[in-house]
């Protein structure tokens, strides 16, 4: 697995932004014919690579998508202090190194089916409409962010679209003055796996300082994407008074030079409910060191006729998930806002069998602390588990920080840990 680093900075420079597929597709076709594997793609996009009498046991599992706070963007890579960043961008380690793995696998013939599944960061859109059949009785997947850590359980999840269309137009016989408000360069992250590090969401943020300063929103557009955790938030909203800045040195306040006899404003429902809403952490369980139930509000945007407000909630408990899921969509309404849910993805109940016993005794051969352990996060495992309920899923994976966020990185000695680990597995079946 020497080759697994080389790999990576190969397909870091392929455009793997979640909705586009071709490059890599291409990629790995002549990747696979090189290796002499089959290489099977289905009409998601999902790529299948096997040997044509293969005999697998064993299921590889990663998707190939990366999170893109830029479209289009091709992250660089920078090698600093035993770590692998970019410049200004998400790295894509997620889930590149993984990709990265099971490619260093072909280059040395392992009869193993390897699936490179599309679009996970965007809903797990290709696991979901997976059209391949899996013959193995067992998977590895290798999406996982914590080394020590092997994953037999992970939390469900559903996105909330929300439309709120009211807004009128009021004479400003009140003196009201515009302000550009600006909230940037919040730390942002995952918003599943690092829920509960109190990371400032920057849509709570400036709706506070709106709120409090009775302001009125013209305009207001914000968040990167819905799994992750807002970084730069944008608003025009008049004020009767000069506002003041709450306590944060990310918020930034300016006075446009311009006066109007109208404004075109929106509802205060809709910056009442953000204010009011309880975003983060809902449920956390002290025993097993997880969080239970979480919700984030990740997007908001102005259209023409309406604001859209996006958010993603997680649960450990596909029945603790559908009373999220009322609870939002009632609470959502009964500020204006019409609902639409989407990209719903099934809990993953912690399961302890022959495979997962099987690798941590793997494991502990390298890492003696290794645990098993349950996440906070969709995993793909989750949606193969439901599609095949005969098959054994475990996930491991290297220290990966700060995903979906400019301060991603991905540690190298622990990648070249994981390397031997996951080479262990294979040769094990």
């Amino acid at each position: 697995m020497n080759n697994v680093l080389d790999i990576f900075k190969e397909i870091t420079t392929i455009p793997r932004c979640s909705g586009n597929h071709e490059p890599f597709i291409n990629y790995m076709k002549n990747f696979a014919s090189k290796n002499e594997y089959l290489c099977l793609v289905d009409k998601f996009n999902n790529i299948l690579c096997k040997k044509e009498n293969s005999k697998a046991n064993l299921c590889l599992q990663n998707h190939y998508d990366i999170v893109c706070l830029s479209d289009n963007c091709v992250p660089k890579i920078v090698e600093e202090e035993n770590f692998l960043k970019a410049e200004n961008s998400t790295l894509g380690a997620d889930n590149g190194i993984g990709c990265s793995y099971m490619l260093s696998l072909m280059t040395q013939g392992y009869d193993c089916e390897f699936l490179f599944t599309s679009d996970e960061e965007i809903g797990l859109i290709g696991a979901n409409n997976l059209e391949h059949k899996l013959n193995a009785q067992y998977m590895l997947n290798i999406d996982s962010e914590a080394e020590g850590e092997i994953c037999i359980g992970c939390a469900g999840g559903v996105d909330f679209f929300a439309k709120n269309s009211s807004k009128q137009i009021i004479e400003n016989n009140e003196n009201y003055q515009l302000y550009e408000v600006t909230v940037s360069n919040l730390p942002g992250g995952h918003s599943g796996v690092d829920i509960h590090l109190n990371v400032p969401n920057g849509i709570k943020l400036i709706a506070q300082t709106i709120k409090e300063n009775n302001g009125l929103i013209l305009d207001i557009n914000g968040g990167e994407r819905i799994n992750s955790i807002p970084v730069n938030v944008k608003a025009i909203v008049a004020f009767k008074n000069e506002p003041k800045i709450i306590p944060n040195e990310n918020i930034c306040i300016n006075k446009i030079d311009s006066k109007t006899e109208h404004l075109n404003v929106w509802s205060s429902d809709i910056c009442d409910f953000i204010y009011t809403f309880a975003n983060g952490v809902r449920a956390f369980d002290k025993d097993l060191n997880v969080v239970l139930n979480s919700i984030n509000l990740a997007k908001i945007k102005t259209n023409i006729d309406d604001i859209e407000i996006e958010l993603s909630g997680r649960s450990m408990s596909n029945s603790y998930l559908e009373l999220l899921k009322k609870e939002t969509i009632l609470l959502l309404e009964s500020f204006g806002f019409e609902v639409k849910t989407d990209g719903k993805y099934p809990a993953w109940k912690p399961d302890v069998n022959e495979f997962t016993n099987m690798i941590l005794d793997i494991y502990k051969k390298h890492n003696p602390n290794a645990s098993l352990e349950a996440i906070h996060a969709g995993l793909e495992c989750a949606i193969f588990k439901d599609k095949f309920p005969h098959m054994k899923i475990a996930s491991i994976g290297p220290n990966i920080f700060n995903p979906h966020s400019t301060r991603e990185k991905v540690e190298i000695k622990s990648i070249l840990n994981i390397g031997k680990i996951v080479k262990d597995i294979v040769d094990t079946f």
